[in-house]
């Protein structure tokens, strides 16, 4: 039976992830590695506590030691690094812990996996790695990196140490980058769950400068779907460009949301844009289709639609989290276990 470590598991995409993979491979040993930070909550993974094939411990990817004792104890032979600070707002305030996650971490649970003999490391990157895209073409895996923000530089510079390792000492990795991501469980500082949890408030719905600025949207599980697929039967050493095929303005998500809540649009509030805002992205992600017979399932509209739907119906779960309160979810689950792990 193989052993996954999947690192960053209790936050958005990761605990979304490990829910996807206890229920397409029940014969995987799923242990999940979080420090915790602002954005990591357990209560994303409320009801595993006690599944066969689940396992949380509590640890930074820049430990060492704590790293060492996860891999030896769960005998654990494949690594999926999820774990990274994410949002560009706060690499702006402070690029540092960004360069010690993203960067040190990742070389971190590299030196882990050759010293273990990882049969696959699968780093999971982003597309903001490619800059900025004018208003025609696609990025594709050959695209020049071009990061514009310290977020971006971080990420750039772990997938470099990534194809460094697999290239020099032979660690069996792989790459995937995605575009913008949203569904159940996002933390709501990223658009659409801010957006969804103030309408429902009535609070103002900020949007930076003009509203013009066009990402591509993947719905979180067509995601984890690829990076099942990538897992199981990626090239090492190859990059995997994940995609929804879906443009959309921020403008006209935000338009979009408070249509499906029945909101007035006078809620939407225009302020100044963030430092360096990359104004448009999107993915080619032909190789990932035609290689690994990979293509998303979920549209837009659809995918939305279900989202507003999953935060109406966990009002508590989002509260708990602008409360702080969702710490309270480790302290009452897990502290006896972090001891005896210790």
């Amino acid at each position: 039976m193989h052993s996954l470590l999947v690192t960053g598991g209790a936050g958005f995409i990761g605990s979304n992830f490990i829910r996807y993979m206890l229920a397409a491979h029940p014969d995987l040993l799923i242990v999940n590695y979080d420090k915790l930070t602002y954005a990591g909550n357990l209560e994303n993974l409320s009801g595993l506590e006690n599944h066969p094939s689940y396992r949380f411990i509590r640890g930074d990817i820049c430990d060492h030691e704590t790293v060492a004792r996860a891999m030896e104890e769960h005998s654990v032979d494949i690594i999926i690094n999820f774990a990274a600070e994410s949002h560009v707002d706060r690499s702006i305030l402070g690029p540092a812990v960004f360069i010690e996650t993203n960067v040190t971490g990742t070389t971190a649970l590299l030196d882990a996996a050759r010293k273990y003999g990882v049969v696959r490391f699968v780093q999971i990157s982003t597309d903001e790695v490619y800059g900025s895209l004018g208003e025609e073409g696609t990025f594709s895996e050959t695209t020049p990196l071009h990061p514009n923000s310290p977020y971006a530089a971080s990420k750039t510079s772990a997938d470099l140490f990534v194809l460094a390792y697999q290239h020099t000492f032979g660690v069996p990795a792989v790459i995937t980058r995605c575009s913008n991501n949203y569904g159940p469980y996002q933390f709501p500082e990223k658009l659409i769950p801010l957006m969804i949890v103030n309408a429902l408030n009535d609070r103002p719905l900020p949007v930076y400068g003009d509203g013009g600025n066009v990402r591509d949207w993947i719905y979180v599980e067509d995601h984890c779907r690829a990076i099942d697929v990538v897992l199981h039967h990626g090239v090492a050493g190859e990059v995997y460009n994940i995609g929804g095929g879906n443009e959309w303005n921020n403008i006209d998500i935000v338009k979009l949301i408070l249509r499906e809540l029945g909101k007035p649009e006078s809620l939407i509030t225009f302020v100044k844009d963030r430092p360096g805002h990359d104004r448009r992205y999107a993915m080619d992600s032909r190789k990932i289709t035609r290689e690994l017979d990979w293509k998303p399932a979920k549209t837009f509209e659809g995918g939305l639609r279900e989202t507003v739907r999953w935060y109406l119906d966990h009002a508590e779960w989002w509260k708990r989290i602008l409360s702080g309160a969702y710490e309270e979810y480790y302290r009452t689950m897990y502290v006896e276990r972090e001891r005896s792990f210790r």
